[in-house]
């Protein structure tokens, strides 16, 4: 299946690409790899249609949010219904990021969207080039919008409330808690487990972390010596 547009999702908003098309599908994948490391040779292979910026960093974080979890949002039928060509819509593929979204934007805009093939190659070299084929943007301005989305995508993702300082509290004492307990129970094994091979330095050292510090420097019984006893 041969794609004729690609949608991209950055940070700062939604890109919608024309892809060229070729007489051999065949041959398509290997000019996008050869063509993704260089600039001058992908913006002969793609040229950006319509760029939709997004309002404010909620805004951003919403729409992102909705596309990681394969739905169309608002703002992205409103752009891909204003943006791809009216005549083409029946007939034209669109690539996009996963299966999930491809479904959602079939049935919510009746457009026919792709996911494999050649879609991840040009994707990939949109995301490296992205900065320059947007007119009016930069990489500063791109690494700012990824580095802002990153931290409110990843704090709204992970079970931590940011208004709640004393999390990492009860945290780290839930922490060392358990690594007591593991410590414990390693040691009493260790003891358990020596005690076959030399049952009586149990009572000579009854504490076990002094007991698995022997038990390293003595390993085999039948080797100990004066100068062991003694860097013991």
């Amino acid at each position: 299946m041969s794609v004729h547009f690609a949608l991209y999702e950055h940070a700062a908003g939604y890109g919608l690409f024309k892809v060229k098309e070729f007489e051999e599908v065949s041959t398509f994948l290997p000019v996008v790899e050869a063509a993704v490391a260089d600039i001058s040779k992908f913006t002969q292979v793609v040229n950006l249609v319509g760029f939709y910026p997004f309002k404010t960093a909620q805004d951003a974080l919403n729409n992102i949010n909705a596309v990681s979890e394969g739905v169309v949002t608002d703002d992205l039928k409103i752009f891909l219904d204003t943006n791809m060509p009216k005549g083409s819509k029946k007939s034209a593929v669109l690539g996009v990021v996963d299966s999930k979204l491809s479904a959602s934007i079939n049935e919510s805009c009746d457009i026919k969207c792709s996911h494999i093939g050649v879609v991840p190659e040009i994707l990939r070299g949109i995301r490296m080039h992205f900065a320059k084929l947007v007119k009016g943007f930069t990489q500063s301005t791109s690494d700012k919008a990824q580095l802002g989305l990153s931290h409110s995508y990843s704090r709204a993702k992970v079970k931590f409330n940011v208004n709640k300082s004393d999390n990492m509290i009860i945290q780290s004492i839930a922490l060392l808690d358990q690594l007591d307990k593991d410590i414990n129970t390693f040691s009493m094994r260790i003891r358990e487990w020596y005690s076959y091979h030399f049952p009586e330095l149990y009572k000579i050292v009854p504490e076990l972390a002094l007991y698995a510090k022997c038990v390293k420097e003595i390993k085999n019984r039948k080797l100990l010596n004066a100068d062991k006893l003694e860097a013991l």
